[in-house]
């Protein structure tokens, strides 16, 4: 068989092979943590055990459609004998992060910020450091730990994500203290790859690539590289930095030699064994750098590690990607989208278009993520995954959002829109923790009473972690503004918005600085609304453009509403877009409202017993219930969604307290624990103790007033109730007489109970015991503790509710849901049994 032809069959013919797909995968089965603690771990002999057995043992067949008499030229010519196809016409064109830009107040622009932050913490020779010490150069400064210390083999695959992820901050921002920090990396990295002087750039020894072709255990050297190759690319492509296009078409050139020898010295199908490794996305910055280049070696590299074991699976629609390590081959799939792109071939688009199919169809969460543990697991059996906890490796959600971008920007169908908005929402910004910079997830836990900082790994840090999913994480939270705007290339511009985010942008070829502003959702206010301002750049403009709304598939109709100035448009059913052509002025104004409605959603689980396990959607948002693993919700039958799930009014958070005492040197709070009351250490705002130690206080004359209020000493006299935050719709003792601080202090309180007058919520000045009412004695030599042991000090609760937040009303209890977003460190579950 040529070798020729070798490429294109093996396509199909390794893919039909049942057991023999399920070599696509590591031997055995390994995840990236367990890759770190084996190469941590002091114990030798576990070591060398794994080692032995973790790879292929092959023997060396030699391959006879190519031998070392071969010349250079033969070898690219064995590619160039393929017939190639033309380049795709009519794909969306991408608008450039260099004329878009967040609105700062927004959610998204709040989080690019705080990522913003963190990429300029980050420390150029501690970066570099392994850098300079695998070619020889001096190294300053200390290195980083975690995945990027210098005993770790993938150390080198951060630098990689910073490179990218700083070109695409430095578009959307342009700042320039990160375009300096940028640059000086490129510099640098360009004097280590000098050092070496045969193209050869990384953070390990060459020798690891030695290894790798004789299919001995090493961690993924091409997974590092890629990285690295695709962030110089990025360099190039994004930030304009032609050193860097240079840098990594010498490394392609050194690594192309590599693939040749192991083909020489071996087989191709020796090449191919070695890609049960995970390799990242060589073939995708491979078909990358051949769109920039035109030079057929790089293509035939980019075919090379295509891994066609896995592709020719999807190539015969073969419903069989269980067991795969999920974020070894999300890539290889966006590369053979690329592939698509680059080269017309209708078969990679029918890849991609059936791979995100059967991820959304059997595989995915309700937050659009997919795998646990790292894998796939079986197809519509999504249920046994949440005992694990360990779901949607982050890494993951940010592959699988380029794969439905690009079916987007080829399709235009609304439902990959939609998937990006849910990904987004819930997948990406679910994993910052709040604005502290440097703070991701590993994992995004979602089993019954989950918690991110319990997860297996929980948070990270700063300078400790570096785990692929940091790498992923600050690309991701750099690039917030790609996905909103796209545009259709033609006589008239037309303009594709997908995303409704709060952002503005230099709509070039319409001659238009576009803003768009989204009132942020809230659970009072069941619409999404959405202006739209223009502003002309040129003062004259004969030029007529479209614009096309989404209306996702999860809204509807009745109540939508499309003004542009004083005049209602007409609107198409959800899933469609709305399109809208004019000579757009200054004066123009365009509001479109829609429903945000409630809904649930099955797990992926075929099982009739599962059926009734199900997630709680607001519109995108995941809706998390604070809960430590009850998730059972009981329902009339046939009620309505509306029925047994209510907003909570933002007037609320007025009403929203914790009371604290000081005592040994230490503030304590008063905290609602298994249905009593105690007193704890104050705790950190984010945890799930903050949440135990807010209460609404409801004033029981004027359960419903709307009045603002700032101190509870307003209510001295009135009757209340302490509900817990986070356990709306029910009440912690009694009902009590909210009074002047029997400590005589302006600013404490106490609560006296309404039955039992004379009777004070009284802590004992003890931590961790049960909070009792304890009745004044008429003793004089205790008078003044007892007075200091019922006064506590009344300030805005350590928790508030996030704006779309909801009580359900649960079987043993109602349940406070808001979008997984907004949880930090508390107890949550996603998923709920709910029956009628």
């Amino acid at each position: 068989m040529g070798f020729e032809l070798v490429l294109v069959s093996m396509v199909l013919v390794l893919g039909c092979g049942g057991g023999e797909g399920k070599e696509c995968t590591n031997q055995p089965t390994q995840t990236h943590t367990f890759r770190y603690h084996l190469l941590t771990s002091k114990n030798q002999t576990w070591k060398q055990e794994v080692m032995s057995h973790s790879r292929y043992h092959l023997t060396p067949i030699r391959n006879l459609s190519l031998n070392e008499e071969q010349e250079d030229d033969d070898w690219t010519m064995l590619f160039g004998r393929m017939k190639m196809k033309k380049e795709p016409e009519g794909l969306l064109k991408e608008v450039s992060l260099h004329d878009v830009r967040l609105h700062g107040g927004s959610i998204h622009g709040q989080a690019q910020n705080t990522n913003l932050k963190y990429l300029l913490m980050l420390d150029v020779d501690r970066l570099i450091w392994s850098f300079r010490k695998t070619c020889g150069l001096p190294t300053p400064g200390t290195p980083y730990g975690g995945w990027e210390d210098p005993t770790i083999e993938v150390r080198g695959h951060f630098v990689g994500h910073y490179l990218s992820a700083s070109a695409l901050m430095w578009a959307s921002t342009h700042n320039e203290a990160l375009k300096k920090k940028m640059s000086a990396l490129v510099a640098n990295l360009s004097i280590c790859q000098q050092k070496i002087g045969t193209g050869y750039l990384s953070a390990f020894p060459s020798e690891f690539f030695d290894r790798f072709e004789a299919i001995q255990y090493v961690w993924a050297p091409y997974y590092t590289i890629h990285k690295i190759m695709a962030g110089l690319l990025d360099q190039h492509s994004i930030a304009e930095n032609p050193q860097a296009l240079k840098m990594v078409t010498w490394m392609v050139d050194y690594f192309y030699k590599r693939v040749r020898n192991v083909i020489r010295k071996y087989s191709i199908d020796w090449h191919y064994q070695t890609l049960n490794e995970e390799t990242g996305g060589m073939n995708d910055v491979l078909y990358r750098l051949y769109s920039i280049t035109g030079d057929p070696k790089h293509l035939l590299l980019a075919h090379l590690f295509d891994k066609p074991c896995f592709l020719g699976l999807l190539a015969v629609k073969a419903n069989d990607i269980a067991q795969f390590h999920a974020n070894t081959h999300i890539p290889v799939v966006v590369g053979s989208q690329m592939r698509y792109e680059v080269t017309g071939d209708p078969l990679y688009k029918e890849i991609g278009t059936f791979f995100m199919d059967i991820v959304n169809s059997s595989h995915s969460y309700a937050t659009g993520g997919t795998s646990v543990n790292e894998f796939w697991s079986d197809p519509n059996r999504m249920t046994e995954t949440l005992k694990e906890g360990n779901n949607e490796e982050s890494c993951t959600t940010y592959n699988m959002l380029k794969v439905s971008r690009n079916l987007f920007r080829w399709t235009k169908e609304i439902s990959y829109a939609d998937y990006y908005e849910r990904a987004l929402t819930n997948g990406v910004l679910s994993i910052q923790r709040g604005t502290e910079p440097g703070v991701m997830l590993y994992y995004l836990p979602q089993g019954p009473g989950a918690s991110k900082a319990i997860s297996k790994f929980g948070w990270g840090t700063q300078f400790n972690s570096f785990w692929c999913c940091y790498g992923t994480g600050i690309e991701s939270f750099s690039k917030l503004g790609d996905s909103i705007y796209f545009e259709e290339e033609g006589e008239n511009p037309s303009l594709y918005i997908i995303q409704y985010i709060s952002s503005s942008l230099n709509w070039k070829s319409a001659q238009i600085m576009l803003n768009q502003t989204v009132v942020p959702p809230s659970s009072m206010d069941s619409f999404l609304r959405i202006s739209l301002t223009f502003s002309p750049t040129k003062k004259t403009s004969s030029t007529s453009s479209t614009l096309n709304l989404r209306l996702p598939t999860w809204t509807h109709i009745h109540g939508a509403k499309l003004t542009l100035n004083s005049d209602t448009l007409p609107l198409p059913s959800p899933g469609n877009f709305v399109s809208i052509t004019r000579k757009w002025s200054g004066s123009d104004k365009l509001t479109l409202q829609f429903p945000i409605p409630l809904r649930t959603e099955a797990i992926k689980d075929d099982r009739p017993e599962y059926a009734s396990i199900r997630a709680i959607l607001f519109g995108p948002y995941l809706l998390a219930g604070h809960s430590t693993a009850d998730w059972d919700i009981k329902t009339a039958s046939n009620a309505s969604i509306t029925d047994w799930i209510t907003p909570i009014p933002a007037i609320y958070n007025t009403q929203l307290f914790s009371f604290y005492q000081h005592f040994s040197g230490s503030s304590f709070v008063l905290t609602s624990l298994n249905n009593s009351l105690t007193m704890e250490k104050s705790p950190k705002p984010g945890t799930s103790l903050a949440l135990h130690a807010t209460f609404r206080i409801i004033n029981i004359q004027a359960k419903h007033s709307s009045r603002l209020s700032t101190t509870l000493r307003d209510f001295i006299g009135k009757s209340v109730m302490l509900e817990p935050f986070d356990h709306p719709g029910t009440q912690v003792g009694s009902v009590f007489v909210l009074v002047a601080g029997l400590d005589g202090r302006n600013e404490s309180i106490s609560l006296e109970s309404k039955s039992h007058k004379g009777c004070f919520v009284h802590s004992g000045m003890s931590s961790g015991k049960e909070v009792k009412i304890r009745c004044k004695s008429n003793s004089d030599a205790d008078a003044s503790s007892f007075n200091k042991d019922a006064s506590f000090i009344a300030r805005r609760g350590l928790r508030k509710y996030d704006p779309i937040s909801f009580v359900a009303k649960g079987a043993n209890r109602n349940f406070l849901l808001e979008p997984l977003l907004a949880f930090r460190d508390e107890h949550y579950t996603v998923y709920f049994n709910i029956q009628e």
